[in-house]
């Protein structure tokens, strides 16, 4: 059974900077293997719904953001190790919430908002 886990969440101040790790694991390494799909990365703040932040394809390793996290935040990959990162800069207090990384079987991400497969996300919180 497919597994995401979101590590390196915490607290960090105004204008600093935060990377995070989403790695998968299954019950057999070779049932799955990140590198092959498509990964998005999402967060819930506090009361508010999840939303969609950016997401990196398979292969070509395009990216996409939202626009409040363009310049700011980079998703990137490590073929071979199962790994997706989201690189966090000049973070800001309106970033506090709980982080999620999924995927939706896909190589491209079209249609990325609709991944259904959810780690159980980590907490940043931006504060002073």
């Amino acid at each position: 059974q497919l597994q995401l886990v979101e590590s390196g969440g915490g607290l960090v101040q105004p204008g600093g900077s935060l990377g995070l790790s989403c790695a998968a694991s299954a019950d057999s390494v070779s049932e799955f293997t990140l590198d092959h799909y498509a990964v998005g990365w999402f967060r819930q703040a506090p009361g508010q719904r999840r939303e969609e932040v950016g997401c990196i394809a398979s292969g070509t390793d395009k990216t996409e953001y939202i626009e409040s996290v363009k310049g700011r935040f980079a998703i990137s990959r490590e073929n071979g190790k199962n790994t997706v990162y989201l690189q966090m800069d000049s973070l800001k207090p309106e970033d506090t919430g709980v982080y999620y990384c999924a995927t939706g079987g896909l190589r491209s991400c079209f249609a990325y908002k609709a991944m259904d497969r959810f780690g159980k996300g980590t907490l940043v919180t931006v504060s002073s």
